[in-house]
């Protein structure tokens, strides 16, 4: 199959996905109408962990703090200061960048292990000053976001983020921006910079790349997409919370991206929905959902050991990006 008609392909699924997803809203029923929104919105913040780990292979503990950093960035200026939705959301995109920057400069001198336990300290430093300043933050208990301030207006027109259509196009717009990015990123010379560092670092530093500088901006981006999906939850979903910041945030992404797919674009997706609703349905069913959701995943795992994307690219189609 020559060049362009992979090409095709691919705009084409993507478009599928995007269109479905569209449609969708017409007609699910209102509970699985919210779990899709929230799910669409995880999924950006897998998408972003995916640009690290899955294309330039660099396993990091400590995304929570880009999550909560666009989490707080957005929610604490929202209600302490009575910015806008806008303005807040923005904020939140330039305190996760501002910190990815920030973690990247310092975090990237190191490789491998000692990588993902720099990054899971800082994260550990995010998630306690969350705590120590608890007077704001309110801490475990969290604040929550009054429905009057989550309104969006643009061009005199006023966009109510609780209304439930609201929020799953806005969720959906915020999906398909991302998504849609991404493509273009891992096609783009960078992204193939990126998966020659994950292959070896060391020969793509021969050829003349600088590949610190790429590694920087890979974490930069990152952490300004994580950003984005925080500062959507608390502004769709109305609460900002500590456990956002938790490490248990920072294991979900990877847990997501695995059963997906690493390095492949619709990968976080599918393992987000996959991950979400399989504890949705066996918690509703026994209180030994952790046992059934883990059984799962160890099938999953054996039968595609590359996720699920990933492995459906190896063995039928390997046109899928």
């Amino acid at each position: 199959m020559n060049a362009n008609a992979t090409g095709r392909r691919v705009v084409a699924l993507h478009a599928a996905v995007i269109l479905g997803l569209f449609l969708l809203q017409f007609v699910l029923p209102d509970y699985h109408h919210g779990v899709l929104a929230r799910v669409m919105v995880l999924a950006v913040f897998a998408m972003g962990y995916n640009l690290t780990f899955g294309y330039a292979g660099l396993l990091s503990l400590g995304h929570a703090m880009f999550f909560a950093a666009g989490l707080y960035g957005a929610g604490l200026p929202l209600y302490h200061l009575g910015w806008g939705v806008a303005a807040s959301f923005a904020g939140g995109i330039v305190a996760g960048a501002v910190l990815a920057l920030a973690i990247g400069l310092l975090a990237l001198r190191t490789t491998g292990v000692a990588f993902m336990i720099v990054t899971m300290m800082f994260a550990q430093v995010l998630y306690l000053t969350v705590f120590y300043f608890g007077t704001w933050t309110r801490g475990d208990e969290g604040l929550v976001l009054p429905q009057t301030q989550r309104i969006l207006s643009a061009g005199g027109i006023q966009l109510d983020l609780t209304n439930p259509m609201t929020r799953y196009m806005a969720a959906l717009c915020l999906f398909s921006i991302v998504l849609i990015a991404m493509l273009a990123v891992i096609r783009s010379p960078l992204g193939r910079v990126l998966v020659a560092i994950r292959e070896n670092e060391e020969r793509t530093r021969m050829l003349g790349y600088d590949t610190f500088a790429n590694k920087l901006i890979a974490v930069v981006a990152s952490g300004a997409i994580c950003a984005a999906a925080g500062a959507a939850y608390a502004l769709l979903f109305g609460y900002v919370g500590a456990t956002f910041a938790s490490v248990q945030y920072s294991i979900l992404p990877l847990l997501w991206v695995l059963l997906g797919g690493a390095a492949t674009t619709l990968g976080p997706f599918v393992g987000t929905l996959f991950m979400y609703y399989a504890v949705d349905i066996t918690s509703g069913f026994t209180s030994a959902w952790l046992l059934v959701v883990g059984v799962a995943l160890i099938l999953l795992v054996l039968f595609f050991p590359k996720g699920i994307l990933g492995t459906i690219r190896e063995k039928w189609l390997p046109w899928l990006p």
